[in-house]
């Protein structure tokens, strides 16, 4: 494997830990997704209908990234993790996947989810990344899972 990259998006802190775990088993680099205007708690709050996080799906709003990855073009493989929102990933991972070129890297995508499956947000994603990478594997772990298990997997990848 050559250099890679785990970058994610965390709401509530459960994929960070997910993603810090896997960063460390692969010394790979790390990137936080954000969102320009940073999420509070009130707009995660998906249970009132005006909530931030709602507007904005059913809007099918751009939601700006923060910041960049420096020199993307010299990772070959990218584990992108995030949170199950409405079935896919939310809105500011859309917005940052769409700001390179995924040619020629391998992506792995992981995610947190309270129920809901990652199938959905794969085949979203193969729509979103330009330049046709090879998506090989979608997993969702649950937000208790032991290193033992995210070690198996990335090394799978």
């Amino acid at each position: 494997m050559g250099k890679t990259l785990v970058a994610y998006f965390s709401a509530s802190g459960n994929t960070a830990k997910i993603a810090e775990k896997l960063a460390s088993e692969l010394s790979a680099d790390i990137f936080e997704i954000k969102a320009k205007e940073p999420y509070t708690k009130a707009d995660l709050t998906w249970t009132n209908p005006l909530a931030r996080c709602n507007r904005e799906w059913l809007g099918k709003k751009e939601v700006a990234a923060e910041g960049a990855v420096e020199n993307m073009d010299e990772y070959d493989t990218v584990f992108l993790g995030f949170p199950i929102w409405y079935n896919v990933m939310p809105n500011v991972v859309s917005s940052f996947v769409k700001d390179y070129d995924w040619s020629g890297k391998k992506v792995a995508l992981f995610a947190t989810s309270g129920g809901s499956g990652v199938s959905k947000a794969a085949d979203r994603m193969r729509q979103l990344l330009k330049g046709s990478p090879n998506i090989v594997d979608a997993k969702l772990f649950p937000a208790s899972v032991d290193e033992e298990s995210i070690r198996a997997w990335a090394e799978g990848i």
